[in-house]
């Protein structure tokens, strides 16, 4: 029999694994993971944070990050405001700005405290607008996510006992009903 955290790393692999064999993210893009690790160990939000469980999920999202060339965004909990923990360059690249304050497992949670050690140059921002991302828990991350968000359906659906879901972003369907959106019709002339 497959012991919990073994469980977790090979449903992490399968969800790293969807990510990557499809084309829902492009190099540069932000994802930004919401977590609660006390659902992945079947316990309610914010009652059994596990560094170990969040040390699985960050170790397995930075393969992602080497094979899409993403950058990783991890939010905090609601005790932060719903904060988000990013590398310094990433905040340089999308011109963001810093806020003061350092999470920890009880405010932030595990999963951003755990990013945040383990992080080069880790800051902290109050809000981002990320192309794609993953709730794992539901921990609620569509503030975090651009307009328009298109739900992905994964095969794996849990990662250990908590529900997975995950999303991508789309531009905006502008311009109503005489509106083309094949880019391959933006030459014929005007009528």
């Amino acid at each position: 029999m497959v012991d919990f955290k073994e469980k977790v790393q090979q449903d992490m692999e399968a969800v790293v694994t969807e990510w990557v064999t499809n084309d829902f993210l492009k190099k540069g893009d932000l994802f930004v993971l919401g977590c609660s690790t006390s659902e992945v160990a079947g316990e309610n939000i914010g009652t059994s944070g596990s560094m170990d469980v969040a040390a699985i999920i960050f170790n397995a999202l930075k393969k992602l990050q080497l094979k899409k060339d993403v950058h990783l965004v991890f939010q905090c909990c609601e005790h932060l405001n719903r904060a988000l923990v990013m590398e310094k360059e990433t905040l340089e690249a999308y011109h963001l700005d810093e806020v003061s304050v350092v999470p920890v497992p009880s405010a932030g949670g595990s999963m951003a405290s755990y990013a945040y050690r383990n992080m080069k140059n880790p800051v902290v921002v109050e809000t981002v607008k990320a192309h794609a991302g993953m709730d794992i828990g539901e921990t609620m991350i569509g503030m975090q996510l651009k307009h328009v968000a298109v739900p992905l359906r994964f095969k794996q659906r849990f990662v250990g006992n908590a529900r997975v879901a995950a999303a991508r972003t789309r531009p905006k369907l502008i311009g109503g009903q005489r509106a083309s959106y094949d880019s391959t019709k933006a030459n014929s002339s005007c009528k």
